[in-house]
């Protein structure tokens, strides 16, 4: 099951987006399919193949955001928040040989092209969910189950 919630960067990012595909690079590239099929035989032609595919791309992609956006539940930083892992929150966390991650609890459409940002769908995520500093933390991985401990959690204002 898929968890609809995104922090409030998370939903501007997507509906920048959105705009973006819709507003600036569809245009375009319309443009380009109108002028390469003037050019008379499309099945030889690779500016009218290319940017056709890319057309499909950008509409399937618009199409998503739009069926996405809405279903979404922007999730802002409540004060009651701070001293436990929440939605949102940032966590540095270390493990008993001394490896120490940071990173983000998010929604999983936030987590691309993102190294420090993981899904709160993730077992990691899930595992640390109402934790606070110096909680021991057992987290079940393919490779067995794995301890770790909360060194600090700070919120994005």
């Amino acid at each position: 099951m898929k968890t609809y919630l995104i922090t409030p960067e998370g939903y501007r990012q997507l509906q920048q987006e959105h705009d973006h595909l819709w507003f600036e690079k569809r245009p375009e590239v319309t443009k380009i399919v109108t002028w390469a099929a003037s050019l008379g035989d499309r099945s030889e032609n690779a500016d009218y193949t290319f940017n056709k595919r890319l057309l499909r791309q950008i509409d399937r992609r618009v199409r998503y955001l739009r069926k996405l956006l809405p279903e979404l539940k922007i999730v802002y930083p409540h004060p009651s928040q701070h001293g436990k892992v929440y939605f949102g929150a940032w966590v540095e966390i270390e493990n008993e040989q001394g490896d120490v991650l940071r990173f983000r609890i998010v929604g999983p459409d936030e987590i691309y092209e993102r190294k420090d940002y993981i899904s709160i769908d993730a077992p990691m995520a899930r595992a640390l969910l109402g934790k606070a500093v110096d909680d021991e933390v057992l987290v079940t991985t393919p490779e067995g189950r794995k301890t770790w401990f909360i060194n600090e959690i700070t919120y994005s204002t």
